[in-house]
């Protein structure tokens, strides 16, 4: 039998090589968690908000405010952003370190979220994707894999299976340490919105511990903001509203019109160019369309003249009726006996830089051949200045001239009136860019909804269904009818073709829309350019693909104007809207 002396002296050199290899594997690396700034610690963050009980989430962001005489573009932006009830439901989440990590050991179960409910987690563990490393600020940057929901709090969870350049685990902080044992500082005591944090983030992650079944190195607690609120109210205005009345400007046979002219307005002077209408598209199928209609109604106007709908609270404030503008649209009929009912009838959306008079008269005879009428407007900011005119040319009598009705504006004042001028929001609301025309175009077309079911009828042609509206729409137009079919319960079918998302995504990835982007950073104070001319890098990698190490000046910081954008863009955002027109229909849809 061994001696007690040699097991205990065993015991003891084991024990010590024991601690030895694990004080030697022990990682030095820690996630920053200096709950003071935005960037030393995991964002985003309620930490960052205060309470507003005007709110639907019963908070407001609430971001530090930059230095506004060095980066007067990001003080802006800053002044956006603070008028929000949450963060954004497509977000950009950074994680600072104090030393360097193994990007290849960033996965979904290194590090992910948690939707919470009621302080009780209701979903599956959310992953990660486009998952950027940037050595020069030693921070982290992931996107969720799942676009969020709104107005839903979540728990960014970072896990000690993250590890660094040795292969070691990473460790959390003292300062986190400190929160979840709710120690905290003199200077943090007398901070009662901090306060509240930390309490709220130690008591989640104490919940979190028998989900998670592993050790949290870092967490941060946010709530999304509201994506439908804004539009919700002003729908809810437009129902409540009669119905407009509608002024019947002109009617015409196709066989008797030779063509149509478009006098489109493109400066201030004013200048004007001319082109034809595509009236031999109307004969797609021969014989299909009846008539050729044009009209107007008035209808509210929630844009300000710089492109931008005021912020109010999203639980108690009402978006404002700006101004009342006179809206016009083109309606081609089929041919035949109209039904008893009248027409069944198609909104059609128009692309970007399209208007109401070209792409929409070349799907209505197919439209017209199946027994459906087809209406469209204007996109906001589409189809130059307000002078513009149609001129019908009849095989016999005279011409006729109706306004075209178009919805452009010289909004930078250098006199000219660009294909999509007055779509995006001017300084100092630039970041906003389309959210808000969008908005207001979808407000134009609840109102067309509203028009139609007042009665729209065409002598000698019929009238419209008022309980058959559906949509259909291309590119920009599938944008804005992606959220038209989430939000208008009267619109009971659609189609939309090549939406795409977010909008900013759109004008970063393809080569057509990037030159708009390189436009708003090189407008940016001080500029974003890295590359030169309107030319950028952002190094930012698309879904899927492996994790990028940022070696190029100046992209971080593109990366971040991108996600400010995305955050701001939502309430118009197609991809945030996509949820709501089947999986989860808002109430009452």
């Amino acid at each position: 039998m061994r001696s007690v002396k040699t097991l205990v002296r065993r015991f003891v050199v084991v024990t010590f090589l024991a601690t030895a290899f694990s004080v030697a594997s022990a990682s030095t690396v820690h996630p920053v968690f200096n709950l003071d700034s935005t960037t030393q610690s995991p964002f985003p963050s309620n930490r960052f908000t205060v309470l507003d009980f005007a709110q639907n989430t019963a908070v407001r962001v609430n971001l530090p405010v930059p230095n506004c005489a060095t980066s007067p573009s990001d003080c802006q932006d800053v002044a956006l952003l603070n008028q929000l009830d949450g963060f954004s439901t497509q977000p950009r989440l950074s994680i600072p370190f104090d030393g360097a990590i193994d990007p290849g050991t960033v996965t979904s179960d290194s590090i992910f979220l948690l939707r919470i409910d009621f302080a009780l987690f209701r979903s599956e563990p959310i992953g990660i994707n486009q998952v950027v490393w940037d050595p020069s600020t030693l921070t982290l940057f992931v996107q969720p894999n799942d676009h969020l929901e709104q107005r839903k709090t979540y728990l960014l969870v970072v896990t000690n299976d993250v590890r660094d350049t040795a292969g070691n685990r990473i460790q959390s902080s003292e300062d986190f340490r400190r929160l979840r044992r709710r120690e905290d500082t003199a200077a943090e005591r007398r901070d009662w919105q901090g306060i509240i944090y930390r309490r709220l983030l130690a008591d989640t992650l104490q919940l979190a511990d028998s989900i998670v079944h592993r050790s949290v190195a870092a967490a941060s607690l946010f709530t999304t903001e509201s994506v439908t609120s804004t539009l919700e109210k002003i729908r809810d205005q437009i129902k409540v509203s009669p119905a407009p009345l509608v002024s019947m400007l002109g009617n015409f046979s196709p066989s008797a019109v030779a063509a149509i002219q478009f006098k489109r307005q493109v400066t201030t002077a004013p200048a004007f160019t001319t082109s034809f209408l595509p009236t031999p598209a109307l004969e797609v199928f021969p014989g299909s369309v009846g008539a050729i209609a044009f009209g107007r109604f008035p209808a509210k106007n929630f844009e300000t003249s710089g492109a931008f709908i005021p912020a109010v609270p999203t639980r108690t404030g009402v978006p404002a009726v700006q101004s009342t503008q006179d809206l016009y649209f083109n309606l081609i009929l089929p041919a035949g006996p109209p039904p008893a009912a009248g027409w069944p009838v198609a909104i059609f959306g128009h692309g970007f830089g399209d208007n109401k008079n070209n792409s929409p008269l070349v799907v209505a005879s197919g439209m017209a051949a199946r027994g459906v009428a087809t209406i469209s407007i204007n996109a906001v900011g589409h189809g130059g200045g307000s002078a513009g005119t149609l001129t019908v040319i009849l095989k016999a009598g005279a011409p006729v001239v109706i306004p075209a009705g178009e919805r452009g504006v010289d909004l930078d004042l250098n006199t000219t009136i660009d294909s999509s001028e007055g779509l995006f929001a001017a300084p100092p609301q630039a970041l906003v860019g389309t959210r808000d025309g969008l908005e207001q175009t979808v407000a134009d077309l609840m109102q067309v909804v509203r028009a139609i079911q007042g009665g729209i009828s065409v002598p000698g042609a019929g009238g419209l269904d008022a309980n058959r509206i559906y949509y259909f729409g291309q590119s920009l137009g599938g944008i804005y009818g992606t959220v038209l079919l989430g939000l208008d319960p009267a619109v009971s079918a659609g189609v939309v073709n090549v939406p795409g998302g977010t909008i900013t995504d759109i004008a970063r990835i393809s080569p057509n829309f990037r030159p708009l982007l390189g436009l708003i950073l090189a407008s940016r104070v001080p500029s974003l350019i890295n590359v030169g001319g309107i030319n950028f890098n952002d190094n930012m990698p698309l879904r899927n693909q492996p994790p990028v190490i940022n070696t190029v000046p100046g992209a971080i910081e593109i990366q971040t104007l991108i996600d400010r954008s995305n955050w701001l863009a939502q309430s118009g955002d197609p991809v945030a809207w996509a949820a709501f027109v089947r999986k989860t229909p808002l109430r009452g849809n």
